[in-house]
């Protein structure tokens, strides 16, 4: 949020700052990061607190069947920014209207790309006009719009972090003092802004369901009471394993709870950590012990969900489930039945698989090598 309120309020409020130093301000912002991030919620914030006329292109809603049109609308929507400036044009899934131009196939989203850039190069620099645009595919974007003078800020409004739960928590509930809202934000790693608003929600629900028998609906108000239990698994769960579980603190959480040590000493934290054991040995219990005990978000799949019939969507499932737990970061991938996916390179090469076992693995090593050890683990 400060870094939104120094690009986005400071160019719409004081742009007399920009003209005393001799430089221009930001023309364009790009949000981006998982969706139900809240980046839609904070353009308009912003929009509000700087009372600036707010412009909305929800990117499909300009395309048209018409040749020139699509264009048209997009320039219709520049043209009224700068006619009741202050202003903010906010796109939203930038990507549907603006992706790369190497890449797709349609002529007219080409031209749409080509309309916008043009748009944002003719924006005067102290126009009072800034563009903001979201998007949770930050990387299909045309490269051409993601440069200085057009977007010239990219910022990442991720996962929450467990005091930014609890402040949305706040926001979507009015609790008693018996609710333990600062356990539930502990506990629901990875969730971001929409997540919370449905679990505040279905808590809701759920306590007027358990009570329909002593709710009369005809009357004018009714008591309401909400419950919310969230399991919790600890090392106390975990019976024995002193060595593993000493291991396991010395691999896994000293390098996320103290990484400026690691640094300080020039050490490289291991990336990874195979369980082996015979079956209900407590394997999958001690990985999720070790990401509540280091406060990481904790992401679980079977070695065989990965794997589809379609060519390349196999390896394609392994990229989005790193991208995902980048995304979420701190957070510990769990892969049950690695076996599965991790077997020896070759030996499927006469299956009837199509050699997909191969190329799973070799994205499953380029993404571990890619990760970084300091906030992502597996």
């Amino acid at each position: 949020m400060a870094q939104i309120r120094e690009l986005a309020e400071l160019p719409l409020r004081h742009t007399q700052l920009f003209k005393c130093i001799g430089v221009k301000p930001p023309k364009g912002i790009l949000l981006y990061g998982p969706p139900g991030s809240g980046k839609t919620t904070i353009a308009r914030v912003v929009a509000n607190e700087t009372g600036a006329f707010f412009l909305v292109i929800n990117g499909p809603e300009i395309m048209s069947k018409m040749a020139s049109e699509s264009e048209g609308n997009l320039r219709k929507v520049f043209k009224e920014a700068e006619k009741n400036a202050p202003s903010i044009i906010f796109i939203d899934e930038i990507d549907s209207i603006a992706p790369n131009r190497e890449n797709t196939q349609r002529e007219v989203e080409r031209r749409i790309v080509s309309q916008l850039l043009t748009l944002m190069d003719g924006l005067k620099s102290r126009a009072h006009v800034i563009v903001m645009g979201a998007t949770n595919r930050p990387n299909t974007i045309d490269l051409a719009l993601r440069r200085f003078g057009r977007f010239d800020r990219e910022i990442d409004i991720g996962v929450p972090d467990e005091v930014g739960r609890l402040e949305i928590l706040r926001v979507h509930t009015k609790l008693g003092e018996d609710v333990d809202l600062e356990g539930v934000a502990r506990d629901t790693h990875g969730h971001v802004g929409d997540d919370l608003a449905t679990l505040s929600t279905e808590a809701a629900l759920q306590c007027i369901r358990e009570k329909m028998e002593v709710i009369d609906l005809e009357d004018e108000s009714v008591d309401a009471e909400t419950v919310v239990e969230v399991p919790n698994i600890s090392w106390d769960d975990i019976g024995g394993l002193e060595t593993v579980k000493r291991d396991l603190q010395e691999t896994i959480q000293y390098p996320f709870e103290h990484p400026e040590l690691f640094e300080k000493y020039g050490m490289s934290p291991s990336k990874g950590v195979l369980f082996h054991g015979p079956p209900g040995c407590g394997k999958t219990l001690l990985a999720k012990a070790i990401a509540n005990e280091c406060q990481a978000n904790f992401i679980s799949v079977k070695g065989p969900e990965l794997f589809t019939m379609y060519f390349g969507e196999s390896e394609a499932n392994v990229r989005e489930l790193f991208e995902k737990a980048r995304q979420s970061v701190p957070s510990i991938l769990f892969f049950d039945e690695l076996d599965s996916i991790a077997t020896k390179r070759g030996s499927s090469s006469g299956g009837d698989d199509g050699g997909a076992a191969d190329r799973v693995l070799n994205q499953l090593l380029i993404e571990i090598d890619r990760m970084t050890a300091k906030k992502l683990f597996s």
